[in-house]
């Protein structure tokens, strides 16, 4: 839904705009279409230009860090660590002579992320699993208090999360049956489902999960859907969060019907501690307690069962 609204904005700024502002509008949205075609030339050109004509804007570094990700996707690691280092250094650069705040603006916190998101990745892929962690921790002690916590948890959380104990839920406000504290259920194997009431992968994923409940219902799986205010609702309207919670159990009694007993926490600080900037993120512990499972994005049926059924073992 907020995508829709991205773009719907572009639209009218595509009408209302000069053309020098339309520019600076375009930029990500140009920058991004041609690195998925692969006409990575064509991007750095459009950078170059734009660069010449406006300067470095958050604008341009939200781009620049999709040529970051585009060559971390295609495995070419030096070009990625490349791009992301400049975006970084120009990006803390912006930050310190401009005075601003991370979240002053949208596209920086999507730069830093990303930056960070590469640099860590392309140290990993290299053997350097210690200084990707500690590269990290360093920019969650820095970033710790903005947009881009559970971004940099994430990608922590993708190096040193599986095999450790699962990080409690904070359970003080929720929807639904009261959640069990984690701790108590070790015996259990336990599927953690992080959704938004905007996620369509989320809504996708609902039948899978009740599936897999039902399966392993006799092994004692328990499935909990943690979730959080993001402060708007329908069509991106901004909701004060007694709005917004009416609205979450509405979707829920559309969307997630079969799933309508499923406890579900309450809580951004969830979110941070697991790493959910993705939706959703499914993360399965085993009969330990400990994390065997951490999945940003959404699981095909089979890959999930296999998930499940090792942890139920």
């Amino acid at each position: 839904m907020r995508i829709w609204w991205r773009w719907w904005g572009l639209v009218l700024t595509a009408v209302l705009l000069p053309a020098s502002l339309l520019a600076q509008a375009d930029l990500v949205a140009g920058v991004r279409r041609e690195v998925v075609e692969q006409s990575f030339s064509a991007a750095e050109s459009e950078l170059r230009t734009y660069r010449a004509q406006h300067g470095v804007t958050p604008e341009y570094l939200e781009a620049l860090s999709w040529m970051a990700r585009a060559a971390a996707a295609n495995k070419q690691w030096d070009q990625a660590a490349a791009y992301a280092s400049e975006t970084r250094g120009l990006s803390e650069q912006q930050l310190t002579t401009s005075k601003r705040k991370l979240d002053d603006e949208p596209h920086l916190p999507i730069a830093v992320g990303a930056a960070y998101e590469v640099l860590a990745q392309q140290m990993d892929a290299k053997g350097e699993h210690a200084r990707a962690v500690a590269l990290l921790r360093r920019a969650l002690a820095r970033y710790g208090n903005t947009s881009i916590h559970a971004r940099l948890q994430k990608s922590l959380n993708l190096l040193v999360l599986v095999g450790r104990a699962a990080p409690p839920l904070q359970e003080t406000e929720y929807l639904g049956p009261k959640p069990p504290a984690l701790a108590s259920l070790k015996g259990s194997p336990v599927l953690l489902f992080f959704w938004a009431h905007w996620c369509g992968d989320c809504k996708a994923e609902v039948p899978v999960i009740a599936r897999l409940r039902q399966e392993f219902a006799r092994q004692g799986l328990v499935v909990i859907g943690p979730t959080q205010l993001y402060g708007y609702a329908a069509q991106g309207a901004d909701a004060a969060p007694e709005q917004e919670r009416a609205y979450i159990e509405s979707v829920r009694a559309r969307y997630y019907a079969s799933l309508q007993n499923m406890p579900v926490p309450l809580s951004k600080q969830n979110f941070n501690a697991y790493g959910a900037s993705t939706t959703p993120t499914l993360v399965v512990l085993d009969r330990a307690g400990q994390v065997a499972t951490y999945h940003p994005g959404a699981m095909p049926y089979d890959d999930l069962r296999a998930a499940v059924e090792q942890a139920a073992r």
